[in-house]
């Protein structure tokens, strides 16, 4: 009987090669469980763990999930009544019946700090075969193939800010069982505010060097390891990467840094800006261009060296200012991070550009003669989905590509430059995304309302908790 891959003729011909790779691998030992995970609207990895023979045949038949998977908030919280009549109707999901996800085979690897165990990245599909409405893979695969009908290739780099505390209590107590549960008790590993400096890194070495061998061990492309100017916070910086691979590569570095952190004693945390004393934001600027792909070249590069980009670059740029308040719900999408965008910060709060500037929101590094000539795009933080992170600059550029449109001249003072502000609120950013008609309709109408929903039942639960400023405020005053 032909498999769920070959009815719906779901692989390329290099998916089909790496599936019999990983097949003989399976066959030989070389893994007891694989853990087969799928990237939801959040950009979290959800799956299943399979022993090695059942993940064999799951390699051609994916396996099911619970569609309320599709549905669910960041405290887990399912947002739509899918048992209700008529249920959330999203692409004919009702009363938390299944969808598919396929294994990408490509992605085959073994994770080092679990023993025996393998991991493979999957793309989602509805019982018919049909793409699932709601894989953001998939996404970023049609940005990536509109590019291509360009003759570009989408090349991106990654710097990530994170924190890693050291878990002083790694028990759960029963206040933690919650939807979400009390956070952790944790202390600082890092003083901070001596940046770069030598004696802050050799302190934390034990701890950089774990995720140095670890993540190198994974195949990811990592370049360096930083310790931040905020106490606690760490940056990671990796090479270039093309295609869906940066944001494969995100999706993977957050579970494993995590990962490798809880099993070492430490707690590692992505959220923009942790609630401690001194706190610095963490972003994760994204370094862009594009390839062409009969040449190899980078198109970003200028031919005069008074010229920031090339005019194809130039074009790219004034799109991903044009659309940069609606790309904000995508690169920015917690409450938490809008209070990074703030003046003289480090943090853009404009959509504003300018070159080697990094008060500026798109930062225009390299020049005539230097391959290496990109875009650094400062908006995002680093609990974005990668891939409508990315999704979202290529959609965009490509649109200033498409209309040839200007991005006015450089912003000598970013903070100044009577550029458009960024959203404040998560609230806004999301209201800015729908009536984006360009970006909002690339990115596909239904999902974006679908995204919305998701993200307003966040904020809805935010606006009816008493908060700590207000109690402070008001409780003694009146």
């Amino acid at each position: 009987m032909p498999t769920f891959v070959d009815r719906h003729q779901l692989w390329s011909d290099e998916q089909r090669a790496s599936a019999a790779e990983v097949a003989a691998r399976l066959d030989a030992g070389g893994a007891k469980v694989v853990r087969l995970v799928w990237a939801d609207h959040h950009g979290l990895l959800r799956g299943k763990t399979l022993v090695a023979q059942a993940a064999r045949e799951a390699l051609h038949e994916g396996i099911r999930l619970t569609s309320t998977l599709l549905f669910k908030d960041t405290s887990h919280r399912t947002v739509f009544p899918v048992f209700a009549k008529g249920g959330s109707g999203a692409g004919g999901l009702r009363g938390g019946s299944d969808f598919t996800i396929v294994p990408d085979p490509t992605t085959f690897r073994m994770l080092p700090w679990a023993s025996g165990t393998g991991w493979l990245l999957c793309d989602g599909y509805l019982p018919d075969g049909r793409a699932c409405p709601f894989d953001t893979r998939r996404i970023l695969r049609r940005a990536l193939a509109q590019a291509g009908e360009q003759g570009y290739e989408f090349v991106a780099g990654l710097e990530v800010e994170f924190h890693v505390f050291r878990l002083d209590d790694p028990s759960l107590r029963l206040g933690q069982s919650g939807q979400p549960g009390e956070p952790p008790a944790v202390s600082l590993l890092s003083h901070g505010h001596q940046y770069l400096t030598e004696l802050r890194y050799d302190r934390v070495d034990g701890l950089m060097d774990l995720l140095r061998s670890q993540l190198l061990e994974l195949g990811l492309p990592l370049h360096s390891l930083e310790v931040e100017f905020g106490p606690s916070q760490f940056e990671l910086v990796f090479g270039p990467g093309v295609g869906l691979a940066p944001a494969d590569t995100m999706v993977l570095l957050r579970s494993a840094v995590k990962q490798i952190c809880q099993r070492n004693g430490y707690h590692a945390t992505f959220m923009c800006r942790p609630r401690i004393p001194n706190v610095m934001s963490s972003g994760w600027h994204l370094h862009q261009s594009l390839r062409r792909r009969a040449s190899g070249e980078n198109a970003f590069v200028p031919q005069a060296e008074a010229d920031a980009l090339s005019e194809v670059g130039m074009h790219y740029l004034a799109g991903l200012r044009t659309h940069a308040c609606a790309s904000a719900a995508l690169a920015s999408p917690s409450i938490n991070g809008y209070r990074r965008y703030r003046p003289n910060s480090l943090a853009p709060d404009r959509a504003s550009w300018a070159r080697d500037n990094r008060g500026a929101m798109l930062r225009v590094l390299g020049g005539a003669g230097q391959p290496a000539t990109r875009i650094e795009n400062r908006i995002g933080e680093p609990t974005a989905n990668p891939y409508l992170y990315l999704a979202s600059q290529l959609f965009a550029g490509l649109d200033g590509m498409h209309r040839r449109l200007d991005p006015g001249p450089s912003a000598d003072a970013p903070y100044e430059d009577p550029a458009q502000p960024l959203p404040r609120s998560l609230q806004e950013a999301l209201q800015r995304l729908r009536e984006d008609s360009v970006l909002a309709g690339q990115i596909g109408g239904d999902f974006v309302e679908h995204y919305c929903a998701i993200k307003e039942a966040e904020i809805a639960r935010f606006n009816l908790e008493v908060s700590e400023w207000e109690q402070r405020e008001y409780f003694d005053t009146f």
